[in-house]
């Protein structure tokens, strides 16, 4: 754990570009300059911003969403692929940790997709959302457990979740029980209404108490020109405004910075990383205050795969074993 020290972080609320992924990537590169510019070793950027969000499935039937479903498959991202390329030579140039939410292509099928890439660059975590929420599930498969995993950087040791898996306090545990010291967190922003950044601040507070760790949140944002793109109806373009909550929060629940809840901007924050024992030492969750005599979480942490295939191959002494592989 990382006792001492100041790190110093970047949370990003910009707008992607809805017609053009190298747009979008192009606005990341920038983004991931003017952060470190700023002398931000961390920079977090919101949910699936590459190539943008699919907000056009939180206001359209299915039926109607077929040529914009088809258009994000061909600009997702391939990991790795030439996005991560150009992310991974960033955050090497530059010498900061980067936390990208993308649409994610894996051959037939589009996932929710947290990257972490540290300082030198390496690709350390790629995970899925576990479970899409409501219309995101017309859009995206689900991920595995393999993915909620805390990763060491040079930040110290990082976890991740996207949006709704906040409220799912086993997903959330799992990573507390890892010890994590920064938890990035990533919403879409632009979505439901204020309610929703209410929402936002109520969860990325509880959770940074109930781990004692900090949280960098990012959520998006639309323009109103691009909204009007999404849909010609006032009615349901109501639902793509609010919604913004880029907040940078202490292990004690409070903002370490004003947040961010309009317009595009970069929140930058200095994180005394004293702080997490500060708290743990008066409630550990997952040590001093944590019963896992009585509570406890199991958790199946292996990659899953559609397919198991059983080899057969002659050995040394000419027998001929069975070994099960994964596809």
């Amino acid at each position: 754990m990382s006792e001492r020290g100041v790190v110093r972080v970047a949370a990003v609320q910009i707008a992607p570009d809805l017609d053009s992924a190298a747009g979008t990537l192009d606005r990341v590169l920038a983004a991931i300059a003017e952060a470190a510019e700023k002398g931000a070793q961390l920079v977090v950027f919101p949910e699936t911003f590459v190539p943008w969000y699919p907000y056009f499935s939180f206001v359209h039937p299915p039926v109607l969403t077929g040529r914009e479903h088809i258009r994000l498959y061909e600009n997702a991202v391939i990991v790795p692929g030439p996005v991560t390329e150009a992310v991974s030579t960033a955050a090497r140039r530059h010498r900061i940790v980067v936390a990208l939410g993308v649409n994610e292509r894996d051959h037939g099928s589009l996932y929710n997709a947290q990257l972490i890439f540290d300082a030198d660059g390496t690709l350390v975590l790629k995970r899925r959302k576990i479970t899409p929420t409501f219309h995101e599930r017309m859009i995206w498969g689900q991920g595995d457990g393999s993915g909620l995993r805390v990763v060491d950087t040079a930040v110290g040791r990082v976890g991740a979740l996207a949006c709704w898996e906040h409220y799912n306090p086993l997903a959330r545990y799992a990573l507390m029980a890892q010890h994590e010291e920064i938890h990035v967190a990533q919403f879409p922003g632009s979505l439901v209404g204020p309610i929703f950044a209410e929402q936002i601040e109520v969860t990325i507070r509880h959770h940074a108490l109930e781990s004692g760790c900090f949280v960098v949140n990012a959520t998006g944002w639309l323009t109103e020109a691009q909204i009007e793109t999404i849909s010609p109806d006032e009615r349901l373009r109501k639902a793509l405004r609010g919604g913004c909550m880029t907040a940078i929060i202490s292990p004690e629940g409070s903002h370490v910075v004003p947040p961010l809840t309009t317009g595009e901007g970069i929140l930058i924050a200095d994180l005394d990383m004293g702080l997490i024992v500060k708290r743990k030492r008066m409630m550990d969750s997952v040590g001093h205050y944590a019963r896992p005599e009585l509570l406890s979480l199991v958790m199946d942490s292996r990659a899953t795969s559609p397919m198991q295939t059983n080899a057969s191959f002659p050995t040394d002494d000419g027998s001929m074993p069975n070994v099960a592989d994964d596809a």
